[in-house]
């Protein structure tokens, strides 16, 4: 039986190898998500702005909701907020959709030269793409609201890269875990509902009892929340010493995920 390597230098070589097939398929999964629909991948840009003037209206105008209790700006909550759901729709579009990555491509599991464990790279590539549309939308509204936004703003991938490596991580490990068993998907889908909720973008993490704010350092998704908040709204740059360790820490995940991706990969024919 052939054997798969699960070293970490094998885990960034296979993409380097598979960049090309990788951008193919990203390509044809955006194109793909859309095809038959009257305005097609036009969608991906009106989506994310009828959320935010929906945001808009709901915090600022229904609640007159402030992220500050000294602020009166009455978008700025809206903007705080859609700007931490930039991160987690990344987070959950990809996590979401890990458990079915295999399960969902048995043509793929049966030929033995496609390399399966680009498929968490897709569906991140994908993700990235709507990621890039919200967070130009993002970046219009501030714009016109507040004026040109903060150099700050060029930080992003600095904060975007280890989210990258901790979905890689859990994906491979839930696409690899739903094979064996098919719970996973629904149990997926409670977690990140949770998640949503347990993740500081709807409220500061000030606004909780200091004995409750270390419980969200437990969250992985609260360091990239603010700090991605730090950079895009307030201008500040990100914890030096706090982004080194999320790196080391999802960095050391992603590797984990792929290596039990690779020593479990070889029973998937026998199970699909």
């Amino acid at each position: 039986m052939r054997e798969f390597s699960a070293s970490p230098r094998e885990m960034a070589a296979s993409l380097w190898r598979n960049r090309n097939l990788v951008r193919v398929l990203v390509q044809r999964e955006v194109i793909g998500r859309y095809r038959g629909s009257f305005m097609g991948i036009l969608w991906s840009f009106f989506n994310p702005v009828f959320m935010l003037l929906i945001y808009t209206f709901v915090f600022s105008v229904v609640f007159k909701a402030r992220w500050n209790a000294g602020s009166d700006s009455k978008t700025e909550f809206s903007l705080v907020l859609f700007a931490g759901l930039i991160i987690f729709n990344l987070f959950s579009e990809c996590i979401n959709r890990a458990p079915g990555l295999v399960t969902a491509n048995v043509n793929y599991v049966k030929k033995v030269v496609f390399p399966l464990e680009i498929l968490p790279w897709v569906s991140v590539g994908s993700a990235l793409f709507h990621f890039m549309i919200s967070l130009g939308v993002w970046l219009v509204a501030y714009t016109v609201l507040f004026g040109v936004p903060h150099p700050t703003v060029l930080l992003m991938p600095l904060i975007i890269a280890p989210l990258i490596l901790l979905i890689m991580g859990l994906s491979w490990m839930l696409a690899s875990l739903s094979v064996y068993l098919r719970d996973v998907a629904q149990f997926i889908g409670m977690v990140t509902t949770v998640l949503m909720f347990m993740t500081p973008i709807f409220y500061p993490v000030s606004s909780l009892p200091e004995s409750y704010r270390h419980l969200l350092l437990f969250n992985p998704l609260t360091p990239a929340v603010e700090m991605a908040r730090d950079i895009l709204f307030w201008g500040k740059l990100p914890d030096l010493g706090m982004l080194t360790l999320y790196g080391a820490a999802t960095l050391l995940l992603s590797w984990l995920g792929f290596a039990w991706f690779q020593k479990t990969r070889k029973g998937f024919a026998d199970v699909l």
